[in-house]
């Protein structure tokens, strides 16, 4: 049973300390995955304002958010510009690619993204795209092999963009199974790995599940016959939670798991279906996400 390791590095914290903790727990269990970088400024303390939506400011209560992420977080780029992070800690990342894993694009802003994208025009989101692959190729000396959408905030526009790059796959959705996404009544040719697992903050808190239960309650939803892609973010398993991590990753050897760059999967796949990708809410996150269509 293969598990694909999606794993989003969405700040500057993230990427300083999330991305060596990782890299060298993955390396002591001989694991490759994917990194998808956010590259450009970081402003995520913006987010703070949208603690006036009850939803998010429960999650924030939920997930022990100052904990988690820690203060730096909460208050990048609020009170000053936020440091480009490809410039800032370009060593770091290219360590994350001279590993051996996959590296793709998260995002250029990831705040911008995840707060405008509903507003942003084709125009804006393709040079947004190219200022964060222009920037992870100057760092690694590679084109990013695929993106990942913020949030999984991904809509035709995006996926229209996103067609004039190289990328060998995007993972933009939530989903069941790896698809062609169709984009008016045509599928386009940039296959989606969606994630088919929730994120450590979705569920945490929720439904009696804490640290202690959360690995077992993951591998509850592994599925043998099926497509498993679990992303986790360098803030939370790569700091925080990376011990917890490191017993996660022994569990799913336990069972006869391992896990893999998502770029595995596809190789892997067979008959290829095609699906749209709707907006949907699911439980644990605020917001709409992108998700593959349930079919007929």
């Amino acid at each position: 049973m293969k598990v694909g390791l999606r794993i989003d590095v969405d700040t500057f914290r993230g990427t300083r300390y999330g991305v060596p903790g990782l890299c060298r727990v993955l390396a002591d269990h001989g694991i490759a995955g994917s990194f998808f970088f956010s590259v450009g400024p970081d402003n995520m303390g913006r987010h703070l304002w949208r603690l006036i939506r009850p939803g998010f400011l429960s999650k924030m209560i939920r997930t022990r958010a100052a904990n988690l992420y820690g203060w730096d977080i909460l208050l990048r780029g609020t009170f000053w510009p936020g440091p480009v992070i490809g410039r800032k800690l370009g060593p770091v990342i290219r360590s994350a690619s001279d590993a051996g894993h996959e590296i793709g694009l998260h995002a250029w802003d990831h705040h911008q993204w995840q707060t405008k994208i509903d507003r942003m025009t084709g125009d804006v989101i393709r040079r947004t795209i190219e200022k964060g692959v222009a920037l992870l190729r100057e760092t690694i000396g590679l084109t990013p092999v695929g993106s990942a959408a913020p949030a999984w905030k991904c809509n035709d526009r995006v996926l229209l963009e996103k067609m004039k790059f190289p990328f060998t796959y995007n993972s933009d959705c939530r989903g069941r199974d790896i698809f062609y996404p169709l984009v008016r009544g045509k599928a386009l040719p940039q296959p989606q790995i969606p994630a088919t697992l929730p994120t450590y903050d979705e569920v945490i808190g929720r439904n009696n599940i804490s640290d202690k239960t959360y690995n077992d309650y993951l591998i509850s939803l592994l599925k043998p016959e099926g497509l498993n892609v679990l992303t986790i973010h360098a803030e939370a398993e790569g700091i925080i939670c990376l011990e917890m991590f490191d017993r996660f990753l022994e569990k799913v050897r336990s069972i006869g798991g391992t896990l893999v760059p998502l770029g595995e999967l596809l190789m892997d796949a067979r008959d290829i279906g095609e699906a749209k990708m709707v907006p949907m809410e699911i439980p644990g996150r605020e917001g709409w996400v992108s998700c593959q269509e349930e079919a007929a």
